[in-house]
């Protein structure tokens, strides 16, 4: 049997799908799918590369197309891929962005930035990242990797893996991201490439911002080709626009002249944000290969996000006392116009607006060092992996409140506040009048009198550090096995992760605690129409206000560490067989993995709190042990004529999120209850296990063209949710904690458990076409398009999980699935000349937000389409020969970030990031 030439490959097609985006869309997608269904006579006539007199170097868009196309087509397993169209030019500006064009695979936008994805439906803490097939730790509180930390411009190419191997170490449930850069020794030569691009954004929007990127780009080869190097650099610096953002606190009911009527606001706040951020990345490679026998390579990649956003806003309360305002009274609707029952505009009274001047600065630091050594010695290859990936974050938030001073309580004047239903509001009162409007405790947001808060302070820290070693040995078999190569081997990974806030009360200096003092600057902004004093509060700190520092419970519940060692046994066959004829490859292996996990935190007794400054807390420290065995089968059979099936079934796992899985413990006497009561992490958390099973169809045309038809099921056991469970609080008490009557020691906590899972499921359909194979004057022109139509009975009741606008006693879907999504590529590329358009598009979702305390919340993400430009000219000849000018434009619609509740007219936030355009020059020696 002749031994086939594929390899098992780490990669996947870059081809953006069909879908319902709108009539034009539609039309181009239908298209499209026609046009490659009808090649494959066209095919069989086209004469073989060898018949070929001249060899056709494909450059710029089609590059990067035809070499996704050629990872997926001789993947072994179930891969999509994204590729450089030359050195330090992938298709857009951030990684995420680029992977959330692949089929099945969606982007949240953070700060108007795709930063976090889901693949196949399930959120960012189901899918792991690597580099350069090495797992990377995360700067958030969970394992979900924010891409926007990894320069587009340092790397090569990315693959998303939608079916494990045994081979494939750090794999995840939904998928494995696997961030590659280049290998100088695979070069041709010496390579130097500059770019540098300017930036607007924010374009459309009150105040827009400016910025620029630059990297720099040197491989080269030495000792006769023995020893190659790849140095780059890539900066990202940007002075952002001002963006506005409106937070309803829902709609609601009152009684208005004898009625009860319903109102659009119970309360609102809006706001500007403005964010200033740099971003420093670097990656050398060192790759020596004296000859056939042995090979080393050196990997170091560094990046370091520092940002800081200034926040502007004004908050109310209308219809609803404000919750934790011991200051605050219940408005009164006076002066309405009434649809039916529905107030259209009005007047509240009793109104005690917040002017805010808030300021968040966060820096982020990646480093990862991966060194791999490889021996050949006759029909075996012995292998040595040492990896180092760590992330640290440091940040300062700071949140100052001004309003109308009290000397006494119940002093302060009260405004009146007219509204519309569009989101339009007049106050009676001059806000930017220094003399009325101090800094001070507008609502007694701390507690009161006893407590006061003008504002607040908090210091969040999070260090994660993993380091690991792979030794594997692999053995070509006899010509004639099923079984082409056997891998087998060991991974170790030790990681430790740690999350600390330091917080506290900002307090008036001078011990008064209705106390008020001037907001500095003769500053004025409006926000939502409403004209606000504004200062920058980073150095208010000593000058103005005093730190009251926080004990709280729930403060205590954010300092925590998690360590795991795990332990991984791995083989894997490669598979060079035929069926019925047909040639058959592929892979079969198999995972052992042993954890071996912990947590240090806090056990707090909040019956011996007796304020936020006094309340003590103990060590506590608990951890699992636990194997997984996880199989995997990838089967790939060539049906002829450039077709493909491909069939996988594997079981897979994804950890439980760090923050679930850490060891604090609070609790107090329940009254009502007459037990003892209380909240924890847990430390015994088992991931989610899932049974997977894929079936795809390919049709490739070389590597020009493909058409791709995939079919998943994922079979969740179970999933990860808060309940009340029954504990014995024997552990956790001491001689001073206050017990119920009888001194029960058995009561209630509400912590995360393995609950009961369900299925997801979906149809992927992905093509790429350039049209010149369907009619020869459409040559230089070509389309991408992808669909995913993804459903999973997956359905958690909303008290299980942390939300933010959503109805506690109301059930959500999967977090991260949109039902729908896709997006269309076309593009253009000859005589030098490039142009391309996209359109991506995905439908409502329960996606992740920060709430003021930093811990992570669902919500609803109203769907959206986004539309991108790019265009360009590369000189063909000439002494400018290798230089290129790019105009590339994001986001042309001006679409809005949106979150709702319950339904998508009950709107919670929207936000507007404006358009982003950049100019550039690119240069290549």
């Amino acid at each position: 049997m002749k031994r086939s030439n594929m390899r098992p490959g780490r990669g996947a097609a870059a081809a953006p799908t069909w879908v319902t985006l709108n009539a034009t869309a539609t039309a181009a997608g239908a298209a499209l799918l026609c046009a490659t269904a009808g090649l494959a006579q066209a095919q069989q006539a086209a004469p073989s590369a060898s018949e070929g007199s001249s060899t056709v170097v494909v450059t710029g868009i089609r590059r990067g197309i035809e070499g996704a196309i050629s990872v997926k087509k001789n993947a072994n397993n179930i891969v999509d891929a994204i590729s450089a169209e030359d050195i330090g030019k992938l298709p857009d500006v951030s990684i995420a962005e680029s992977i959330s064009r692949l089929p099945g695979v969606t982007a949240q936008r953070t700060a108007g930035r795709a930063s976090q994805i889901s693949i196949r439906g399930m959120g960012p803490d189901f899918s792991t990242a690597l580099l350069n097939g090495r797992e990377q730790v995360t700067t958030g509180d969970s394992r979900g990797v924010e891409f926007d930390q990894y320069p587009s411009e340092l790397l090569s190419n990315v693959d998303v893996y939608k079916s494990p191997d045994g081979g494939l170490i750090g794999q995840g449930l939904s998928g494995t991201v696997d961030m590659r850069t280049v290998r100088p020794l695979d070069a041709q030569g010496r390579t130097v490439a500059v770019n540098l691009r300017k930036q607007r954004t924010g374009v459309g929007l009150q105040q827009e911002g400016d910025g620029y990127r630059f990297s720099l780009a040197y491989i080269d080869q030495f000792a006769d080709r023995k020893l190659g190097v790849a140095l780059g650099f890539a900066r990202f610096d940007e002075d952002g626009a001002k963006t506005s953002r409106f937070d309803s606190w829902g709609s609601g009911s009152t009684t208005y002249q004898g009625q009860t009527v319903n109102v659009p606001y119970n309360g609102f706040g809006t706001f500007t944000d403005q964010t200033t951020q740099t971003r420093d990345g670097a990656m050398a490679v060192l790759q020596y290969r004296p000859n056939k026998q042995f090979s080393s390579t050196l990997d170091l990649f560094y990046s370091k996000f520092d940002k800081v956003k200034a926040t502007k806003g004004f908050q109310a309360p209308l219809n609803d006392s404000w919750s934790n305002g011991n200051y605050d009274t219940a408005g009164v609707l006076t002066s309405a116009t009434l649809n039916g029952s529905d107030v259209t505009q009005g007047t509240f009274n009793n109104v005690r607006g917040v002017v805010r001047n808030d300021s968040e600065a966060t820096n982020d630091k990646l480093e990862s060092v991966g060194w791999n050594n490889k021996f050949v010695t006759g029909a075996w290859t012995l292998a040595g992996d040492l990896s180092h990936s760590s992330a640290r974050r440091r940040g300062g938030i700071i949140e100052t409140t001004a309003g109308v001073a009290q000397s006494a309580l119940g002093t302060a004047q009260l405004d009146s506040l007219t509204f519309t239903n569009a989101q339009q509001f007049t106050p009676a009162m001059n806000y930017t009048d220094r003399s009325v409007v101090k800094l001070t405790d507008v609502q007694g947001w701390g507690g009161g009198i006893n407590s006061p808060q003008a504002g607040y302070s908090k210091l969040p820290n999070v260090k994660d550090e993993l380091n690991s070693i792979r030794l594997s040995a692999k053995r070509d078999m006899p010509e004639g096995w099923m079984i082409s190569t056997i891998e087998g081997g060991l991974n170790f990974a030790d990681r430790s992760k740690t999350r600390a806030f330091v917080e506290g009360r900002l307090v008036i200096k001078g011990g008064n605690p209705l106390g008020a003092a001037d907001i500095p600057g003769s500053g004025v902004d409006t926000v939502g129409g409403i004209a606000i004093p504004v200062f920058d509060p980073s150095n208010a700190i000593g000058p103005i206000y005093e730190v009251a520092r926080k004990l709280h419970p729930d403060i205590y519940n954010k300092d925590w560490t998690v360590d795991e060692k795990v332990t991984t046994l791995f083989v894997k066959g490669d598979i060079d067989s035929t069926l019925w004829g047909k040639q058959l490859r592929g892979n079969v292996g198999l995972q052992v993995v042993n954890t071996d996990q912990s947590s240090r935190a806090f056990n707090v007794d909040r019956g011996q709190c007796s304020s936020d400054q006094n309340c003590p807390a103990d060590t506590n420290t608990a951890g699992a042990k636990y194997t997984d065995i996880l199989p995997s089968l990838n089967l790939a059979l060539e049906l002829g004529n450039d077709q493909v099936l491909r069939f996988a079934l594997a079981r897979a796992m994804a950890r439980p999120t760090l923050n679930d899985m850490r060891a604090s413990f609070g609790f107090s006497v329940d009254n009502s209850l007459q037990i003892l009561k209380g909240d924890a992490g847990n430390p015994l958390l088992k991931p989610t296990r899932a049974n997977a099973v894929d079936l795809t169809y390919e049709k490739y045309f070389g590597t020009r063209a493909y058409f791709a038809a995939a079919a998943f099921y994922k079979d969740l056991r179970s999933y990860v949710l808060r309940q009340d469970v029954t504990v014995d609080f024997t552990p956790y008490v001491n001689p001073g904690t206050a017990l119920p009557p009888g001194g029960r020691l058995l009561g209630l906590i509400n912590m995360p458990i393995n609950s009961n899972g369900g299925d997801v499921k979906g149809l992927e359909l992905a093509a790429s076409l350039p049209l010149n194979m369907a009619a020869k004057w459409l040559d230089g022109f070509g389309i991408e398009a992808k669909y995913a139509d993804i459903s999973s009975s997956v359905n958690l009741a909303a008290s299980g999980v942390a939300t933010d606008g959503i109805d506690a006693g109301s059930s959500i879907p999967l977090p991260g699935l949109s039902r729908k999504s896709g997006a269309v590529t076309v593009y253009f590329e000859k005589w030098g000349f490039s142009a391309r358009v996209a359109r991506k598009y995905r439908s409502n979702f329960i996606g992740e937000v920060s709430d003021f305390a930093g811990d992570r919340r669902l919500t609803y993400v109203k769907g959206e389409g986004i539309t991108d430009l790019q265009l360009g000219y590369e000189v063909q000849s000439g002494f400018a020969k290798g230089l290129s000018v790019l105009l590339q434009a994001y986001n042309l619609g001006n679409t809005e970030y949106v979150r709702y509740r319950g339904t998508p007219d009950n709107i919670v936030e929207k936000t507007k990031y404006g358009k982003t355009y950049l100019f550039g020059l690119n240069y290549k020696l």
